[in-house]
Formats: C-alpha cells, sequence, structure tokens
C-alpha cells in the first residue's frame, strides 16, 4: 500500500526539496487530506448558512466558510511542497532528524519554514476572532485592537522563522504578549459585554472562547520545537499543525456556528446584508421596501447603521462606546 501512494504522490520529484531538512512523502500525503478536509468543510458550510438562515444571518456560516477556503489553499500550496524557503537552524540536531551533517560536508543545516502557513494565519486568525467578537457586542473600537494585535502575533512568529540567530526568540516574546493581550480581552471586556445579550449568549461565548484559546495556546509550543528550537522533523510539524488548524478551523466553526443556531441573532443587533437599499432586489414583499421603512417611527432601541455595514440596536451595548 505504502509503494502505491508513493507512486501516486510523485509531489517531491515534480518539486524539489529546498532544505536539508524537510518534508517527506508521507508528510505530503497528511497535508493532501487536511486540504480535501478544510476544502469540504468551508462547502458544506456555506450551503448549511444558505439552507438553514435568511439572508441577513448569515455571517458566522460565511466568516467560517472563508476561512476554511483559505486554509485549504494554504495546504494545496504545502501538500504540493510549494511556500517554504530554507533557514539555517539555530541548534543543530542529529538523530531523530536521521543525519550526521559533519560527516555529509553540511556544517550549518537548513530547515524549510513554510511562510504559506503564516499567510494563511494571517487571513485565517483574524476572521475567528471576529467570529467570536461579533457574538459579544463589543465596541468596533476592542474589535479592531484585537484584529491588530492578532496581525502583530502572526507577523513576529513568522519573522522569527525566518531569523537563523538566536534573535527569533526576540520576535517569539513579542508574539506572545500580543497573543496573551488577546485572551485578556476575550475573557473579560469580551465576556462582560456578552453577558448583556443574555445567558445563553453568555455561555455560549464563554464555551467557544475557551475552546479556541486553548487551541492558540499549543500554537507557540509547537513553534518553538519546530521553527525555533528545531527539535522534531518537519513531518511531525506537519502532523502537529495539521490535527490543530483541523480543531480551531472547522471543528471549531461548525461547533460555533450550531450553537448560534439555538439562539435569536436578532439580539446581536447586526444584519450583514442591505436588503433595505435594494442590493438584494426581489427578495423584500412590496410593504418592506425602503418608503415603508421610513413611514415607521423608530423606536428607541431601533436598529442604526454605524456606517461599517453592520447595524446595531442602541440597547445591545449602552455601556460599551465606539
Amino acid at each position: 500500500m505504502d509503494a502505491i501512494l508513493s507512486k501516486r504522490n510523485e509531489v517531491l520529484s515534480l518539486n524539489p526539496l529546498v532544505a536539508n531538512i524537510d518534508i517527506t512523502t508521507a508528510a505530503s500525503d497528511w497535508l493532501w487530506a487536511v486540504f480535501a478536509v478544510m476544502g469540504l468543510s468551508a462547502i458544506i458550510l456555506l450551503v448549511l448558512g444558505h439552507a438553514t438562515r435568511p439572508i441577513g444571518e448569515r455571517a458566522f456560516h460565511e466568516l467560517a466558510a472563508a476561512l476554511c477556503f483559505t486554509a485549504s489553499i494554504a495546504y494545496y500550496s504545502m501538500a504540493s511542497d510549494l511556500g517554504a524557503t530554507p533557514i539555517e537552524v539555530e541548534f543543530i540536531r542529529g538523530g531523530t532528524l536521521g543525519q550526521n551533517w559533519v560527516d555529509i560536508g553540511v556544517l550549518r543545516p537548513t530547515r524549510s519554514i513554510w511562510y504559506a502557513r503564516y499567510i494563511d494565519w494571517t487571513i485565517t486568525t483574524p476572521l475567528l476572532l471576529l467570529e467570536l467578537a461579533l457574538t459579544t457586542a463589543l465596541p468596533l473600537s476592542q474589535i479592531f485592537g484585537l484584529v491588530f494585535f492578532d496581525i502583530v502575533m502572526i507577523i513576529t512568529g513568522l519573522l522569527g522563522a525566518l531569523t537563523a540567530s538566536r534573535y527569533k526568540w526576540g520576535f517569539f516574546v513579542f508574539g506572545c504578549v500580543a497573543m496573551f493581550w488577546i485572551f485578556w480581552v476575550l475573557f473579560f471586556p469580551a465576556r462582560k459585554s456578552a453577558s448583556h445579550l443574555g445567558t445563553d449568549y453568555h455561555r455560549a461565548y464563554t464555551s467557544s472562547a475557551i475552546v479556541l484559546c486553548t487551541l492558540w495556546t499549543v500554537y507557540p509550543i509547537i513553534w518553538g520545537v519546530c521553527d525555533g528550537g528545531n527539535v522534531i522533523t518537519p513531518t511531525s510539524e506537519m502532523v502537529a499543525y495539521g490535527v490543530l488548524d483541523l480543531l480551531a478551523k472547522p471543528v471549531f466553526s461548525f461547533w460555533h456556528v450550531f450553537q448560534l443556531s439555538r439562539l435569536d441573532y436578532a439580539r446581536l443587533g447586526m444584519s450583514s446584508s442591505k436588503v433595505s437599499d435594494g442590493a438584494h432586489q426581489g427578495l423584500l414583499k412590496p410593504d418592506q421596501g425602503p418608503a415603508s421603512a421610513t413611514a415607521t417611527p423608530r423606536p428607541s432601541n431601533a436598529v442604526v447603521g454605524d456606517g461599517t455595514g453592520f447595524h446595531r440596536t442602541g440597547a445591545a451595548n449602552t455601556d460599551n462606546a465606539v
């Protein structure tokens, strides 16, 4: 069976390895499997959203589908042995890496650093945070802050991975500080804000935040033994990151939208569509057009636009001004 699979997967002969320490055909097989799961999950999430939610309530399904689709592209790249660059390792290991570097004349071996993965994370981790933050009625200023520090966390991880000297650990510290700031916002201001939406929303948000933050805590550990410390092989790295990405992206997203399916979206005070502006012709009944909407007096807690494409109610977040 292994011989058959190796004949079918000719990636490493078509796209040659770029570093001394690199993936194997078995790693490529695993990456193709993750690619397939990510792509299929994106399709299912889109279909599920269109089949179960009205047009103004599909934001969470479409965010989840977008991040799974982005991840599928990254895994296609890595499975094809593309999207990596060689970087000299700080710590030269033997044994488990299968080589005695001195004997073969390599004084400073290189390891593949998969920048495709960091590009994926730069897009998908902010989308994951939006999946959470938009269920809390957090002010936009704090949501912007979450996205900013998330990007800082990913970019400093990439800079550290591309650094051959011990200065990479300085970037690692910057990334960890950004990560813990994100955790603080999710567990304190965001939880407090979610409590204003009701006990059910508070409970759903808290459980989702705990799951996501627990998974994210494992990522810097894997970075430390892969791109940082060169302790485990790239094949083991691919398995570890692949399992985490499957749990943190499709599995988490399906679980999150399932939790939200039992809740009243109207309490979020937002709509991701612009039906009232005529963006989706034919979806309104004659008495639901813009003219009838302007003729109806707006109550004190009515939905108002904030210029961002989202519409929030004044009652949902009275003590959290943007």
